[in-house]
């Protein structure tokens, strides 16, 4: 079998295949090509560290590299089962694959909540407990910075200044970049600051901007988690929400609203501006409302 690089825990998936599932040798060999392939758009593009967006990604260039719909759709299956694995045998809590559907030609992108929707979801938690003054503050947070999950996570106090309304936002190979905070998300977070300190075990802090009811630095999981959570009390069907999805409508509602995508690059911590390009996808209508009001012969 080749030897390609794989994603973490691949190789106990793949002996799995054959031990419990009994699958022959010529379709692990399929999945171990599957796999290989996911794993060198984890090594190329930005957005590892956030592996729903990594999978999004990694579609869309299987759609630019002239696969088939079908083609497409297995090397999808192979994802899904290995994240299925990983969470069966509790080597993970979450699977980043469960909220993306099957993919066709140009459908491989999560599709942006509406500005109405977002606005539900950041309301849901409310301000009546701790908890919900950092899960507010958490909502805003994704969607005024369209920052990544673990890069959410590993945001620490110290790196926000609510003087300034700005955040230090620290990406993929530890690159920083300095992005500005809504009065919606500073208001947010100078409310759960107080909570925070409440919540602080005594001599023991780590540091974070967010804090689980132990003290502790919220996990990527529990992001997810709460995101899901809200995201159903608001009405929205959960295959719909998730953190990633957050950035995506952060990015399509800055673009529709008139931001260049430059702005947008570096808000997002984009290395590459086709990778903007790919998760800005504005929608027809505002398409066709720029066309009638900038084209001079479009009326």
């Amino acid at each position: 079998m080749q030897t390609r690089e794989l994603p973490d825990h691949a190789h106990d998936f793949l002996a799995s295949l054959g031990v419990e599932r009994g699958l022959s040798r010529h379709t692990i060999v399929a999945y171990h090509s599957d796999l290989a392939q996911y794993a060198e758009t984890l090594r190329v593009i930005d957005d590892a560290g956030d592996e729903e967006a990594a999978i999004h990604r990694h579609l869309v260039r299987l759609v630019e590299f002239g696969l088939s719909e079908s083609s497409i759709a297995r090397k999808f299956a192979s994802i899904r089962s290995y994240y299925r694995y990983l969470v069966t045998e509790g080597i993970r809590e979450n699977d980043p694959s469960a909220a993306i559907g099957v993919p066709t030609r140009g459908s491989s992108l999560p599709k942006a909540l509406t500005v109405e929707e977002v606005a539900a979801v950041i309301a849901a938690p409310g301000d009546t407990t701790p908890l919900a003054c950092r899960d507010t503050a958490m909502l805003e947070f994704l969607y005024a910075t369209g920052c990544r999950v673990s890069e959410l996570t590993a945001t620490d106090l110290h790196d926000v200044d609510l003087e300034t309304r700005t955040v230090i936002v620290t990406g993929k190979g530890n690159k920083q970049r300095l992005v500005p905070l809504g009065s919606y998300a500073v208001d947010a977070i100078a409310r759960w600051l107080p909570h925070r300190m409440d919540l602080r075990r005594p001599g023991v802090d780590p540091g974070a901007l967010l804090l689980t009811v132990r003290g502790n630095r919220m996990s990527r999981q529990s992001v997810w988690r709460s995101v899901k959570q809200h995201g159903t009390a608001a009405g929205i069907d959960p295959e719909r929400l998730s953190p990633h999805v957050f950035r995506h409508s952060a990015a399509t509602h800055m673009v529709e609203g008139g931001a260049d995508l430059r702005t947008v690059q570096e808000i997002l911590g984009h290395a590459s501006l086709s990778t903007t390009q790919t998760y800005t996808r504005v929608s027809p209508e505002h398409l066709r409302e720029v066309l009638l009001t900038s084209h001079p012969r479009a009326r």
